[in-house]
């Protein structure tokens, strides 16, 4: 089975899905989820996770695909391949990445294999940390010039919250949520992106 991950409904993840089908997974086995990384309360993620038996493979295309910090990657990596007794390849970093061969090396694999992932996870976590700050320094000294961004901010007022939350437990569309909050197309995704970046602050 193979799992793919964008951070937003208007990003899109057919590069991951062309990877998945390039190796022979089903369609039916093929999870995407397009929302944050930030824990793993993810719908498609967590219908793979009960899916998932002892000898299944899973593939992922990188590691942040799996999550964004270190000790939730390092949690769900361990619980798949020991709990479950699965396995994961990163199609990104297959020789580095791919449970399969640690498997094999018995409890000094999984030495190996605790090394390698921590290393991974940390630096895909310092990476991102980085690329923050990078745009937050950039976004000051274009401010600092004189450069403007964006709209004026638009205040989230609870009735919003609640048709934004109904919507992502798909107890909505999101057609009947911008209908309910009089909003078009380009209004609605604007501000659950505003939102949504509000959250993961």
């Amino acid at each position: 089975m193979g799992y793919g991950r964008v951070s937003a409904k208007d990003q899109n993840p057919e590069r991951q899905l062309v990877k998945f089908r390039e190796i022979g997974i089903d369609e039916r086995y093929i999870f995407v989820d397009k929302l944050s990384g930030k824990d793993f309360n993810r719908p498609r993620y967590q219908a793979m996770r009960l899916m998932i038996r002892e000898g299944d493979l899973v593939y992922i295309d990188a590691l942040d695909r799996l999550g964004r910090d270190y000790d939730g990657i390092m949690a769900e990596w361990k619980y798949i391949t020991r709990e479950l007794k699965a396995d994961i390849v990163c199609l990104d970093n297959e020789t580095l990445f791919d449970s399969r061969k640690f498997r094999t090396m018995g409890d000094f694999g999984k030495v190996m294999e605790d090394q390698f992932l921590s290393l991974l996870a940390y630096v895909a976590e310092q990476e991102r940390k980085k690329n923050r700050q990078r745009q937050a320094e950039g976004i000051e000294v274009a401010k600092a010039e004189g450069i403007k961004f964006g709209r004026p901010k638009i205040e989230i007022n609870s009735l919003f919250e609640q048709a934004y939350s109904e919507w992502k437990l798909e107890k909505v569309t999101a057609k009947a949520a911008m209908k309910r909050l009089n909003m078009k197309h380009r209004t609605f995704y604007r501000r659950v992106k505003e939102y949504e970046k509000i959250l993961n602050e």
